[in-house]
């Protein structure tokens, strides 16, 4: 079913599509199809909001069935009085109000976010969503403050709050993340206040949010507080302790280094999301994601990979790509489907039993080839 037979079919008219314009993204579905739920599937947790990958049936996640993840929990505070603070190494410290933000150029970015612990354990595998964000640039507003020349880091802290003990210290502070000046002055950095075409939800970060595409969740640092520049690396819970990537990495030699990274961009990732039935004839759908996206391939029961079809109507750079394969003629019984992602570079996603996903001792980061279980009756 092409783009115009979806709208048709839907009831929605060009006026509808001017009032909602980021509501309506056809999905490369067929009419009357039915799931077929995979052996595996597992329900999202009632008590959380996250992706329910057995209805997984559009390009943009509406915002209520977006997930949210908060370490301190959701702050509350005055937001009458909201104000962002631009201070540490720069020439002229910045206070401005949502107001202030919302007066500068606007921009908007599609961007799929996904927590960094997704798929990290089996219960946790819906922490991602597709969003349209819009908000104005950082890049510009630190240059307007102007960053002394001997800044190097900049942290972007939350409002929410917690107590941290370390080293027989007791701190109360504030959820942080940092970038390096380099990275903070990428031009595709927003300051966030829309999602969606709609206001930002307060569990989403509200009034004002980082979205730094190419990153995962945790470094879109939510109720931003205070953005500060400063001389020396953070290393705060969230940039040296949490949020750390432990890998166990063998040398020629046979010497044993184990690497600790802080969790910083996304990796390049893949999921054969569901299987439907139309009539007689089967399809898997699936997305793709974390990097620029070549070519995504399919193998069932450990057969030879298949390409499948990526869907041309969305094309957005930091936004996943839905794809799908038909499958004739499964027989029936229990089967076995896997995909993997290649990117343009030509890198492709590590398979789950690879030295690289092997290797790896903490649950961040994971994006190893999933191995999915369905029984076809």
């Amino acid at each position: 079913m092409d783009r115009r037979d979806f709208l048709r079919r839907s009831g929605l008219t060009l006026t509808g599509l001017l009032l909602s314009p980021w509501a309506v993204h056809a999905f490369p579905s067929r009419e009357g199809e039915v799931l077929i739920p995979f052996v595996d599937q597992s329900k999202p947790p009632s008590d959380r909001v996250l992706l329910d990958w057995s209805e997984f049936d559009s390009f943009i996640t509406p915002n209520d069935k977006f997930f949210n993840v908060s370490h301190y929990g959701i702050p509350k505070f005055d937001l009458a009085a909201w104000k962002l603070e631009i201070s540490g190494l720069v020439e002229k410290p910045l206070m401005l109000t949502l107001e202030d933000i919302k007066t500068r150029p606007k921009q908007d970015v599609t961007f799929t976010l996904e927590c960094s612990g997704n798929h990290g354990f089996p219960t946790f595998t819906g922490a991602i969503g597709n969003a349209r964000w819009g908000g104005t640039p950082l890049a510009p507003i630190l240059k307007e403050a102007g960053i002394k020349a001997d800044g190097i880091e900049v942290i972007f802290f939350g409002h929410d709050t917690g107590e941290e003990k370390r080293r027989g210290v007791t701190m109360r502070q504030n959820f942080a993340r940092s970038m390096s000046v380099e990275d903070a002055l990428q031009d595709t950095n927003l300051l966030c206040y829309e999602m969606n075409g709609e206001p930002l939800p307060h569990p989403n970060g509200a009034p004002l949010r980082l979205i730094a595409p190419g990153w995962y969740g945790i470094a879109c640092v939510k109720w931003l507080k205070r953005i500060e520049v400063r001389d020396t690396r953070f290393m705060g819970r969230f940039m040296g302790r949490d949020y750390v990537t432990i890998r166990e990495e063998k040398r020629p030699d046979d010497e044993t280094v184990w690497m600790e990274t802080s969790v910083g961009r996304t990796q390049l990732k893949s999921l054969a999301a569901k299987v439907t039935r139309s009539g007689d004839q089967y399809r898997i759908y699936g997305a793709a994601w974390g990097a620029p996206i070549k070519k995504i391939e399919v193998r069932i029961d450990g057969g030879p990979w298949q390409e499948a079809t990526i869907d041309p109507e969305e094309d957005a750079e930091f936004a996943w790509k839905i794809w799908h394969l038909d499958w004739n003629n499964p027989s029936k019984g229990e089967h076995t489907i896997v995909s993997r992602a290649i990117d343009t570079k030509g890198n492709i996603q590590p398979a789950a039993d690879s030295d690289y996903i092997k290797g790896k001792h903490t649950y961040w980061e994971s994006n190893g080839q999933v191995i999915r279980k369905i029984n076809i009756e």
